[in-house]
Parts: structure tokens; C-alpha cells; sequence
């Protein structure tokens, strides 16, 4: 009777520290409610995994570019979305947005690309969460001194596929595939 209590024991802490080395994909995102009034264009998406299965019926199959974007979209759980624009500099609340940054410090958040402008005083994060070496997820949060956005990809996250959605469901232009970069300037 004691080893299977001390075994139900082990197998629990192992189970515990397996889940607690898979990073939660989906950020705590504020509402940002009050913004909405101070901003000059305020754009919240929320594409759950009912409405990402909608979405994805607007796709025109015979269009390449949105057969592309429906491949992608068939691994994902959800796209969530906050953008803001103002008249004037850093109406918003940084410390709120360094929160949501905090939260990618997190086991199983990695950094891709890190951008800073002292000049612009514009940032540029790009994270993905990994369990093991699949992508669970992926966050991206820009801010500049009149605007800031955030994204958060939820689900299987395929890097090589990814681009397709750029410019659809909120998720910005980032000039990820490189095939389409431009040539360099001699």
C-alpha cells in the first residue's frame, strides 16, 4: 500500500512538471475598454476556434492565396488581436503592455526577432511557444509612442507557413517569407 501511494505520488509530480513545462500559448490580454474613447482607430479581433472554422468558409478555395491561408488556419485555436492608434504619444499604458510581455518570459516562450528604435522609440517582439518541438503558439507586440499592437496566434504554428496569413484575421504585415523580400540594393 505505501509504494503505490509513494508511486501515485511520482507519477503525479512528473504529470505536474510535464504540464508545467508546456507554456499556455493563449497571453492574458487586458480588454483596454477605456482606450477605445482615447484612440483615433481601435481594432480588437477575436477568432475563437468556432469562428476561425467560419473564417475560414469566407476563403475562396480556388484562390491560392486564400487555399494557403486556410491550411494554416486548420492547426490554430484562436487569433486575438488589440490594435490602437492615437492623436498624441503614449496615451496607452505601457506598464499593462510590459505585463503581457512579462508573461513571455515564461518556460517554453522563445524570442525570435527583438527590435528596438531609441531613435523612433519603437519595439518589435516576436515570440513562439514550443512543447518540445512542436509550436503551440506565437505572440507578437509592437509599440511605437502613438501606437501599439499585440497579436496572439493560438495552436499549431507553422513558421514556414505562417506568412500566408499576413494581412488577414489582424495578423500584420511582417515580411516573413523571404522568397518575396526584395533584392539587395548595391
Amino acid at each position: 500500500m505505501n509504494l503505490r501511494i509513494h508511486l501515485t505520488a511520482v507519477l503525479t509530480l512528473l504529470a505536474a512538471s510535464a504540464f508545467a513545462a508546456s507554456p499556455e500559448p493563449k497571453l492574458l490580454i487586458p480588454d483596454f475598454d477605456a482606450l477605445t474613447e482615447k484612440a483615433a482607430e481601435a481594432v480588437t479581433i477575436t477568432l475563437d476556434p468556432a469562428l476561425l472554422s467560419m473564417a475560414a468558409k469566407f476563403l475562396d478555395p480556388n484562390n491560392p492565396e486564400d487555399a494557403a491561408a486556410r491550411e494554416v488556419l486548420t492547426g490554430l485555436q484562436g487569433i486575438y488581436v488589440k490594435s490602437y492608434t492615437f492623436e498624441s504619444d503614449f496615451v496607452y499604458p505601457k506598464a499593462e503592455v510590459e505585463r503581457i510581455r512579462k508573461q513571455l518570459t515564461a518556460p517554453g516562450w522563445s524570442r525570435l526577432v527583438e527590435v528596438r528604435s531609441k531613435k523612433e522609440q519603437a519595439n518589435v517582439d516576436i515570440y513562439i511557444a514550443l512543447d518540445g518541438n512542436k509550436a503551440r503558439g506565437l505572440a507578437i507586440i509592437a509599440t511605437e509612442p502613438r501606437e501599439f499592437t499585440i497579436v496572439n496566434i493560438v495552436g499549431s504554428v507553422d513558421l514556414d507557413k505562417l506568412h500566408k496569413l499576413e494581412g488577414k484575421f489582424g495578423v500584420p504585415k511582417l515580411e516573413l517569407d523571404s522568397s518575396k523580400a526584395a533584392p539587395a540594393q548595391k
